[in-house]
């Protein structure tokens, strides 16, 4: 087995979205355009509502999945389709916008610690097209594996025993949700082929057998293609290990809205302005 090493080390950029959401993006900047199929990472938090009371007004999306992972706080969800549904701690949306949603994403707290993340998947070209559609998941129907070194929360895919939710999708997504004591070890196979990386929330990590870099809180790693993962943490650590098979298909961006070509770029546009953008 070729063993997972690390690539490189980026430090998240701080950004704002929404109604002007105080966020750091890590996927969908200028040293992490791209991680086929993974768009976009953004890791949304503060104990200051001023950073995140305006929420995500309605806005609309085409093409694309994304995947929000709420840690701490509440927001509440609803789109054009009618699905509603209100996160808390712990809880998961996957949202596949298909041909065309547009939705909303506003907290329903008064204050105090705000903390998550949004994962945006690109889709084929055979599925951009298709009807939309909202996954919602309770924390407590996420797989979990725990055990004296480790606790694995898993979102997509398999570890040990703990299956996530989220089956039978294209791109084979793994998505865990890992706390590492002091001087362990994770570790997990990962698909040949797969694409991959660790997003380290706070901690310290040592990734493989080659020396790299120090991590830092808030840093994406992106990982060499391989096939076995080993992760020491050098002091408790939590990170998240995400990896999906690529798609391997040009894309346009144009906003909230990615697909193949400038054109149907252009027709989303034009769709969305004259109001047939979201009919079923």
């Amino acid at each position: 087995m070729t063993q997972v090493e690390v690539k490189k080390i980026i430090k998240a950029l701080n950004a704002s979205d929404g109604a002007g959401v105080k966020l750091k993006r890590s996927i969908g900047t200028p040293e992490a355009d791209y991680i086929d199929p993974f768009l976009m990472l953004d890791e949304f938090g503060s104990e200051n509502k001023d950073d995140y009371v305006a929420g995500f007004p309605p806005h609309p999306h085409r093409g694309i999945e994304t995947v929000t992972y709420m840690l701490h706080g509440e927001f509440e969800h609803e789109d054009s389709t009618g699905s509603k549904g209100k996160m808390a701690p712990g809880d998961v949306q996957w949202m596949k916008t298909g041909r065309g949603i547009i939705h909303s994403e506003m907290p329903t707290m008064a204050g105090g610690k705000l903390l998550g993340f949004q994962l945006w998947v690109n889709m084929p070209a055979k599925l951009k097209k298709n009807k939309p559609e909202y996954l919602y998941i309770k924390g407590n129907e996420l797989g979990v594996h725990e055990d004296a070194e480790k606790t694995v929360k898993v979102i997509a895919g398999k570890y040990g025993k703990a299956k996530g939710p989220q089956t039978h999708h294209n791109v084979e997504p793994i998505y865990f949700h890992i706390v590492l004591n002091e001087n362990k070890e994770f570790k997990c196979e990962v698909p040949v082929g797969h694409n991959s990386f660790i997003y380290l929330l706070k901690g310290e990590l040592k990734i493989g057998e080659k020396e790299h870099n120090k991590t830092n809180d808030s840093n994406l790693i992106l990982l060499e293609r391989g096939n076995k993962l080993i992760v020491k943490a050098n002091k408790k650590t939590e990170f998240l290990f995400i990896a999906g098979k690529p798609i391997g298909e040009p894309i346009a961006r144009g906003g909230p809205f990615v697909m193949n070509t400038k054109a149907e770029i252009l027709e989303a546009i034009q769709d969305y302005n004259n109001g047939t953008f979201a009919k079923y």
